[in-house]
């Protein structure tokens, strides 16, 4: 599951909060071990993600660096390139 967790951090244009709340959803279904929570357990489960997706943003805001931000295209052919590596070694 937490494989689909993208790095946020230094991205022109930033994260969206799209982005950012799939991270938290991730994060939550991860720890919690339930992709979708019992009827029971719902409201404490989006309260979580909604937390986390907060204090992820302030993260976010917060972060400082001095390398120039990442093409977001770039990432994409790159992970892509080290998947298509990956996977022809398995076969």
């Amino acid at each position: 599951m937490c494989r689909n967790i993208r790095t946020l951090h230094n991205f022109e244009p930033a994260a969206t909060s799209d982005e950012v709340h799939a991270a938290a959803l991730q994060y939550v279904r991860k720890i919690s071990g339930a992709t979708k929570p019992s009827k029971a357990n719902q409201e404490a489960f989006d309260r979580a993600v909604k937390e986390i997706g907060v204090a992820t943003e302030r993260l976010l805001a917060s972060l400082v660096t001095t390398a120039p931000p990442k093409d977001r295209e770039e990432e994409a052919v790159k992970a892509k390139e080290r998947s298509a590596r990956r996977f022809a070694s398995i076969a």
